[in-house]
């Protein structure tokens, strides 16, 4: 019976935090979401398809889960990022632009596409056939969402680096 309640206190989180996040959040909540549930499938069919080769090991699960919450970390740096720019953009006088999100949204497509591609695989891994049109199309967005933002440094102004 206790086995129950704690089952049903989990889910009634996971259902408060869902709403919360709708409700407060609007299509960015609903972005978060989809990359929570994107992780936790990838996890779960990531230890599917090395039970079903003998392969699966509490150590390899355990650097699973500290991946994903490296992944935690960098979807909060983005937040702060987000945060952070924003209050700088409205207490710059005079320049009347407004700012809420850029780096988050971003962040997130990007774990998404990566998370959705390793499902992909690991269903290929459990035997399922995948359409080659899907891991491509995974990667291209993947690839269209690391192409949003490019603050690389590889234009030369001064002319110093001119052969």
């Amino acid at each position: 019976m206790e086995n129950n309640s704690i089952f049903l206190t989990i889910k009634a989180a996971f259902v408060a935090i869902t709403v919360f996040l709708g409700s407060e959040m609007g299509w960015l909540g609903k972005v978060i979401f989809v990359w929570v549930l994107c992780m936790a499938i990838d996890w779960l069919s990531g230890s599917a398809a090395a039970a079903a080769h003998g392969q699966w090991s509490s150590a390899t699960a355990r650097a699973g889960i500290w991946h994903k919450i490296g992944m935690v970390l960098v979807v909060a740096v983005a937040g702060m990022t987000d945060f952070i720019l924003g209050v700088a953009v409205e207490h710059i006088p005079g320049l009347g632009v407004q700012y809420s999100v850029l780096v988050l949204p971003v962040i997130l497509v990007w774990y998404i596409f990566t998370e959705l591609g390793s499902i992909a695989e690991n269903a290929t891994e459990m035997g399922a056939p995948v359409p080659a049109w899907i891991t491509k199309m995974l990667a291209a967005g993947k690839k269209m969402a690391e192409n949003q933002i490019d603050i690389s440094d590889d234009t030369d102004t001064a002319g110093d680096n001119k052969k």
